[in-house]
């Protein structure tokens, strides 16, 4: 049988001891980023799910699965980045030293400082209604460019947070330079979730957002008086979300790091070819990046957050595209008790990896990754249906099945 997956260890990791990059990751700047997401009206945390009969089932000791399709019902984690970033950037260009709060910035007082701004990003969906929904939850203007093949209901649902939205003729990475050239022309501010040189600040913000992920998964496993995770398997697109995970468990574990595996669609995998290079610099992929995990389909890495990775992670996966709809067959389909998750193609990918990897005996990379009865492994499903046509042509009529 053909392997659906290719797997190499991470020849750069480095446990450093001073990594300027994770200073972002401490736990006093996450307090800051979770403070201001809890004073949104609506904020609850998302749900950790325990999969305890697929665990038995893969002779694990535990699997859970963050559910972010529950985030602000936007169906997906990604508003995190934006809604911080947005409120970050407000507060230090008004001068303020801390992070002003969602009621803070919706007053007559801060809202006659800045006037009606217009932000701008590029997108697969999922961070373009996040960057809309909050700039139109807080008084703002947003346009929203996305990339090539991008699924109209996508399209409608960034449309109906009052952005405006269009679909463009170029691969996402071709649509980021672009926005930012329309960010640029008409003097808009520009919320990507990705880094290049003269471009870190906004990106660093939007990593931030995301680590409140990793902030409520402790703190919930703290208050069972559970053992932490000893596995975290991440996807990448560009590598920001995998690494502001990263970055937080390694500024705030160190020594006791969990085994970190990032994965990516095959025809994206920037962070695995990356990996690959020799001089450990990031590479890009080129072409259509074609891959139902649209929400990973990025062709070039964060340059900030691939350091983190470059340095704490374990291993890189790409894999074929059955793999996440296979993930997202086995989330729909729960076993005994298990509760239910609708998860979408790239939210699925971690749980189709690991299960894939266990059933079919892939010995020497279950070998490698060291899962056996111990194993206590995290995944995170980033989204929900963002995609519902196409949820439903995988989890109901079995397109790409294995």
């Amino acid at each position: 049988m053909e392997s659906k997956i290719e797997i190499i260890s991470n020849k750069h990791k480095k446990i450093k001891k001073e990594n300027l990059n994770l200073e972002f990751f401490n736990k006093k700047e996450i307090k800051n980023s979770s403070k201001f997401h809890e004073s949104i009206v609506g904020y609850e945390k998302t749900p950790l799910i325990s999969l305890d009969n697929l665990a038995k089932k893969l002779s694990l000791d535990k699997i859970w699965v963050k559910d972010e399709s529950k985030r602000f019902g936007l169906n997906a984690f990604k508003v995190l980045g934006g809604a911080y970033c947005i409120a970050k950037y407000i507060s230090e260009e008004l001068g303020y030293e801390r992070v002003l709060s969602y009621e803070e910035l919706l007053s007559k007082e801060i809202k006659e400082k800045t006037g009606e701004l217009t932000f701008v990003t590029a997108t697969d969906g999922n961070h373009g209604r996040g960057v809309a929904w909050s700039a139109n939850k807080m008084g703002h203007k947003s346009v929203v460019y996305m990339p090539k093949g991008s699924a109209k209901s996508r399209l409608d649902n960034i449309i109906k947070e009052g952005a405006h939205a269009e679909i463009t003729d170029f691969n996402y990475d071709d649509a980021v330079r672009y926005a930012n050239e329309m960010a640029e022309k008409n003097g808009w501010i520009m919320v990507q979730d990705t880094a290049w040189e003269g471009y870190e600040k906004i990106p660093t913000w939007i990593s931030q957002g995301y680590a409140t992920i990793i902030k409520e998964i402790e703190e919930e496993i703290q208050q069972k008086g559970e053992n932490m995770f000893t596995h975290v398997i991440l996807q990448a697109g560009v590598g920001s979300f995998a690494g502001a995970i990263t970055g937080y468990l390694a500024s705030n574990y160190k020594e006791n790091l969990p085994l970190i595996t990032v994965v990516e669609p095959e025809n994206a995998a920037c962070i695995f070819e990356s990996g690959k290079s020799d001089n450990g610099k990031p590479k890009y992929v080129k072409g259509d990046l074609k891959t139902i995990m649209a929400g990973l389909a990025c062709g070039e890495p964060n340059t900030i957050t691939w350091e983190i990775l470059k340095d704490y992670s374990s291993y890189f996966i790409k894999c074929k595209d059955e793999l996440a709809a296979y993930g997202m067959r086995i989330l729909s389909n729960s076993i005994g008790n298990d509760k239910r998750i609708i998860s979408g193609e790239s939210g699925a990918i971690g749980i189709g990896v690991l299960t894939y990897i266990i059933d079919n005996n892939i010995a020497d990379v279950i070998s490698k990754l060291n899962l056996n009865s111990n194993s206590r492994v995290l995944v995170i499903s980033t989204e929900g249906d963002t995609d519902p046509i196409e949820y439903r042509n995988i989890v109901w009529k079995g397109k790409y099945y294995l």
